[in-house]
């Protein structure tokens, strides 16, 4: 063995990372990676900083701030009719990737399988490595974007014992239904298998569809990992907060692995997450403020080349380019940030080996203003 011998040989700098300092290089429009460009409510900037005058500046419990957890917890019920302990099954972490890694090596052993669903959010695979497992990837039928449970039940095996969904879905903006809950609910029943589910955009769902979240579902729910993200809810995922939703036994080993990774998440911004949460209109009404900036990039995108794909939930669009060239995703992605000023990203990069279907994910989480100068620009190609 080489000192240099990497545990993660497939893995580089993300594709977010690239094509964020690549916008940044030549001056793009991004609408690749997925944060707003706009600011977060001065009402939350101003109970941080009330915060921090208060003295909230030093290490926060390991699990959170009580209040807080507390206030998750009847948030969660209010939503979903599950109960959880704030005292032993809600832990507050420094954003949801925390919380998918510590979950994955806190419950995953080494030599067991865990099923992911392509394409996918890019933690997932190193996670499930660095827990000494064997990811087993199903993908998702395209272009629909849908799961056949039939056969995504093929996969497991005596080794399996965890299975990874999102909804809303990161890069498609698909979701998972109430016909998908009790398909999965049904291939679970009478084993073992765990079920992460990453709902970072809860909160972000369209043309009046409603969010599946395994927390309302009772059979999922007791052998369900919930992973949340206030970053992707209020606008402030430099903030680095998000937590976990667990029955008590599952809860604790995580927490066992997550006290050595970060032990606490910031404390000034958990004592003004905890106040802001009374005004319940700030996650309520966010699928009307998203829809309109969803509606807007696709009314502008009907006037291009690109051809839409659907759009159900989270801050995605998802295009294909068929009538405009037949260039791997990827080589597409970087012309277009340097020749048109435009960065997007390839889903491609979402796919362990690499698929190309020739698709595009655009960002509507941005300025209205950065929205339609950067469509202008794509509308002329």
């Amino acid at each position: 063995m080489k000192i240099t011998d990497s545990k993660l040989p497939f893995a580089g700098t993300n594709i977010f990372t690239k094509m964020s300092g690549l916008a940044f290089e030549v001056g793009a429009y991004n609408i690749a990676q997925g944060f707003p460009d706009f600011p977060c409510d001065p009402r939350l900037i101003a109970l941080v900083d009330e915060a921090m005058k208060k003295g909230w500046n030093q290490y926060a419990p390991m699990p959170g701030v009580l209040k807080l957890r507390e206030k998750i917890a009847e948030k969660t019920f209010e939503l979903y009719r599950r109960q959880y302990d704030p005292m032993t099954e809600v832990t507050v972490m420094p954003g949801a990737t925390a919380g998918i890694y510590s979950t994955i090596n806190a419950l995953v052993h080494p030599g067991e399988e865990v099923i992911i669903i392509e394409p996918c959010y890019d933690s997932y695979i190193p996670s499930i490595i660095m827990a000494g497992a064997t990811p087993v990837i199903y993908k998702m039928k395209f272009p629909g974007y849908n799961i056949d449970w039939s056969e995504l039940k093929t996969l497991l095996s005596e080794r399996t014992r965890m299975i990874m969904i999102n909804t809303p879905h990161n890069p498609t903006g698909s979701i998972l239904n109430d016909h998908d809950m009790l398909a999965l609910q049904d291939i679970v029943r009478d084993t073992n298998i765990l079920i992460l589910s990453d709902e970072v955009y809860e909160h972000i769902l369209f043309d009046g569809e409603k969010h599946c979240s395994i927390s309302a579902y009772p059979e999922l729910a007791e052998r369900g990992i919930m992973v949340a993200s206030f970053g992707k809810t209020f606008h402030t995922t430099g903030w680095r907060t998000g937590y976990v939703l667990a029955p008590e036994p599952l809860m604790k080993e995580i927490r066992k692995l997550y006290q050595f990774i970060a032990f606490s998440a910031s404390t000034p911004m958990q004592h003004a997450l905890y106040e802001y949460l009374f005004d319940k209109s700030t996650y309520m009404h966010l699928s009307a403020f998203f829809q309109a900036k969803r509606d807007r990039m696709r009314e502008l995108l009907n006037q291009s080349r690109f051809s839409l794909m659907p759009s159900k939930g989270s801050y995605f669009q998802c295009v294909t380019y068929e009538k405009i060239t037949d260039e791997h995703d990827a080589d597409l992605a970087i012309r277009l940030t340097k020749e048109y000023k435009v960065a997007t990203i390839p889903v491609s990069a979402f796919y362990r080996d690499r698929t190309d279907n020739k698709v595009l994910r655009f960002c509507f989480g941005k300025t209205d203003d950065t929205i339609e100068k950067a469509l202008e620009i794509l509308c002329k190609i």
